[in-house]
């Protein structure tokens, strides 16, 4: 295939995943395997390894990286992601991500977040071959690709890198694995529809503690989060939803009767596994915040 027809089919099969992240969040296997692309179903994960290289591709679609597996894939520096050669070889399965570097053709990256379940991050490219340590360096943002030397980067390409780094990689893992942990609701009002739904931190992100993991996350629609972003709403560590006390005394529109106001005293939906309900430590200090906006 031409590198610019397969570049085209990259970018919609980048479009198609672009929506059923902002849907859902994750991706699963069975999604991966069978996914409907211009009209034609398209596989996007191999069955068994974790590069999958199509025939009819000239490089690497996708690469698969599990947190919980055997390899050391991790974050390298503050603009790269370093991705383990599949063991054994440094051919075989390596070629093709050498031809994706090669031809500056983007990947997918799959992080893992449940056995078949997938939080997909594209566009990615491989700018490096570390051969020494048997690794490839996966660049999360496009314009990284062009720095002279992606390992040490000089203080401006760095702030930028960490900008890149937390929304193509920190931000989208986050959301996915806080709204499978809620099935996909609001933990206040229980909307469903996922293109709606963020991920809010408890204690903020770049604060101590306001790391990226379940327990210090909440799955809310776009309203309630702006809504606890601002203390509008609080939730107590015994998980209950309070209004500011400001809002309770206002009158207006259905919107603050019905999306607000009847939240008070709401007990919020908490995910099935009690390993990521939300912490309560947590909860509690943000709460303390809110009571104080509501004085």
């Amino acid at each position: 295939m031409d590198s610019e027809v397969e570049l085209r089919l990259r970018e919609l099969i980048f479009e198609r995943l672009a929506e059923l992240r902002s849907a859902h969040g994750v991706v699963t296997r069975n999604q991966w395997e069978n996914l409907e692309i211009d009209g034609r179903p398209r596989r996007l994960i191999d069955r068994n390894r974790g590069i999958w290289n199509p025939r009819d591709l000239a490089a690497t679609l996708s690469v698969v990286s599990n947190p919980a597996g055997p390899y050391s894939d991790s974050e390298l520096t503050e603009s790269l992601f370093a991705y383990d050669y599949r063991a054994g070889s440094v051919d075989g399965d390596n070629r093709k991500l050498r031809r994706a570097c090669d031809l500056g053709l983007p990947i997918i990256l799959l992080r893992t977040v449940r056995a078949g379940i997938f939080v997909p991050i594209f566009p990615v490219y491989v700018v490096a071959d570390d051969l020494p340590n048997r690794r490839f360096m996966l660049a999360l943002e496009q314009s990284l690709r062009f720095v002279t030397d992606p390992l040490h980067l000089d203080p401006i390409e760095r702030a930028y890198a960490l900008r890149a780094v937390k929304q193509r990689l920190h931000q989208p893992e986050f959301r996915g694995r806080v709204l499978l942990a809620y099935e996909q609701k609001c933990a206040v009002c229980s909307l469903r529809h996922g293109e709606l739904l963020d991920a809010a931190h408890i204690i903020g992100d770049g604060k101590p503690d306001g790391i990226p993991i379940v327990p210090n996350g909440l799955s809310l629609c776009k309203i309630h989060h702006a809504a606890y972003d601002t203390n509008l709403l609080g939730v107590s560590p015994d998980y209950i939803v309070r209004i500011n006390a400001s809002l309770m005394e206002e009158s207006d529109g259905p919107m603050l009767r019905h999306g607000l106001q009847e939240m008070d005293g709401r007990a919020l939906s908490l995910p099935p596994r009690a390993a990521d309900r939300p912490s309560q430590a947590r909860l509690a200090k943000r709460f303390d915040d809110f009571l104080a906006s509501s004085g």
